[in-house]
């Protein structure tokens, strides 16, 4: 019985299923005409996000920076959460299919706007 695989979802990129194009989307936004017809943008639901982007601390750039420390990473969080649906610049997005679905990876920098279900569990970022 082989494993089951799983996509991972690395640096400050978030997986999104996509919607198919239309000028009203699942939440209620209207996308322009002129959106809709150079897919300039499009938007999805977002399923996975990596951890975001690998910064380090200022006192480690000092003194050696090709001492290789022991430190553990640290990262900037990445504002898209699970089950956001966000409006993204559609030429950013990488195309993938995992097991017969259809993904398209963005970096956080191309999300334009993401709409959220009010949730006061987790803090914003």
């Amino acid at each position: 019985m082989e494993p089951k695989k799983q996509l991972i979802v690395v640096g400050d990129r978030v997986l999104i299923q996509p919607e198919a194009g239309e000028d009203r989307t699942r939440v209620g936004l209207y996308l322009p005409a002129t959106a809709l017809d150079s897919q300039a943008v499009q938007g999805g639901k977002v399923i996975a996000r990596g951890p975001g982007t690998p910064i380090s601390a200022p006192a480690e750039l000092d003194d050696e920076p090709w001492r290789i420390g022991g430190t553990e990473a640290k990262y900037l969080p990445v504002q898209a959460r699970p089950g956001d649906y966000a409006i993204f610049f559609r030429r950013a997005a990488v195309e993938i299919t995992f097991e017969g679905e259809k993904y398209l990876v963005v970096p956080q920098a191309a999300i334009l706007v993401l709409v959220r279900e009010d949730d006061a569990s987790e803090p914003d970022w």
